[in-house]
């Protein structure tokens, strides 16, 4: 599409987003990317460092409250990267604030997903949340991909309105999956080691 080829252009543009493949290599096999967030361009830096046959089928997830109330930032997220929305407010939420992000799975997508569940401001990520861990024990099939996203926390952070124009460099870490009685907060552990190593 017309408008993903200029929203891929720009981002290149502002911050690079060159992809690394450093554990692993782009494959079309179904995926969940998950990395540190930091910035409100990380999801458009991450799906623009993917080859373009996998920007076709890879959708990051998206707060409802910053992305879909319309405007640019909508139609950016609904036309150019097809984002999932997922409803932080709990007020709004109906039903499992999961269930889009399993919508679009059980239709094949992949998704990019930040397990943290806000921005932070330092380089390494929070603890993540534990919706990583339903997903993937809901998904063995599905593999989780580790990336870390370099810079993108001093190019645009929070409070910025236009991003610094610094170099962001993708890095795409090893697969991950869920052991067998693995629990929670070991699994949620080893997925955030594996993006810290990637820093």
């Amino acid at each position: 599409m017309i408008t993903s080829r200029l929203l891929v252009g720009l981002v290149r543009a502002l911050v690079g987003a060159h992809a690394r493949w450093i554990g692993s290599l782009p494959s079309a096999r179904q995926r969940i990317y998950f990395a540190n967030h930091s910035s409100h361009l990380d999801a458009l830096a991450l799906w623009s460092a993917l080859p373009p046959q996998l920007r076709d089928t890879t959708r990051p997830v998206a707060a409802r409250d910053y992305w879909g109330q319309g405007g640019v930032r909508s139609f950016i997220a609904d036309h150019g990267f097809r984002a999932v929305y997922i409803e932080r407010d709990r007020e709004h939420r109906e039903g499992d604030p999961l269930q889009p992000l399993m919508d679009a799975l059980d239709e094949g997508d992949s998704l990019i997903l930040f397990p943290e569940g806000t921005r932070s401001q330092e380089a390494l990520p929070l603890p993540f949340k534990s919706g990583l861990f339903h997903l993937a024990r809901r998904y063995p099939e599905v593999e989780l991909v580790a990336v870390y996203l370099d810079t993108l926390h001093r190019s645009m952070p929070k409070g910025s309105v236009l991003p610094v124009p610094l170099i962001c460099t993708v890095r795409f870490g090893r697969g991950l999956h869920l052991q067998p009685g693995e629990g929670k907060e070991s699994f949620l552990e080893r997925a955030r080691a594996a993006v810290v190593e990637l820093a």
